[in-house]
């Protein structure tokens, strides 16, 4: 057997869209998402995003490049005129503003997101109202599997 290389994290191998509803954290009204790996290195996190509802999700901006891919359903930016819909591969180029919103012929939308930095929510003005991070999802993720009976230690082995 080859040694794992000292001071490499392990991988992660683990079914993205779980069978255990326990697993999605919520984080507003009808949104959650499903950690799969929160970087406290560089800040960087991989989850799902679920949304069993139309209509805004978020205004927010990024101060890094986002990456999506979308699993079901469909979702679109209101600043833009393409839809995301199911197979389609998203960027979202660091600093732009947008609104994230789910449309009224869709009831669950589900999107797979690589993001490093942070998540800044912005009002219609453009100004700051609030934020996600790594460090943020990781307490998120705390007290939801505290609370559910899987354990705060649960999302333990979601980040590197």
């Amino acid at each position: 057997m080859i040694p794992v290389s000292a001071g490499v994290p392990a991988e992660i191998a683990v079914p993205a869209v779980p069978d255990d509803d326990r697993l999605w954290v919520q984080q507003a009204p009808d949104v959650w998402f499903r950690p799969l790996m929160l970087n406290t290195i560089t800040g960087q996190w991989c989850n799902l995003l679920k949304v069993t509802r139309s209509g805004i999700v978020s205004r927010h901006r990024h101060p890094s490049a986002v990456f999506g891919y979308v699993i079901k359903g469909k979702w679109q930016y209101d600043e833009h005129d393409w839809v995301a819909e199911t197979g389609s591969f998203v960027y979202e180029p660091p600093g732009e503003i947008h609104t994230l919103r789910v449309p009224e012929d869709c009831t669950e939308m589900i999107t797979f997101f690589n993001i490093s930095g942070a998540m800044i929510y912005v009002d219609d003005d453009g100004n700051q109202t609030g934020y996600e991070d790594t460090f943020t999802k990781i307490q998120l993720c705390r007290d939801h599997y505290g609370s559910n009976g899987l354990g705060a230690d649960y999302v333990d082995q979601f980040i590197r």
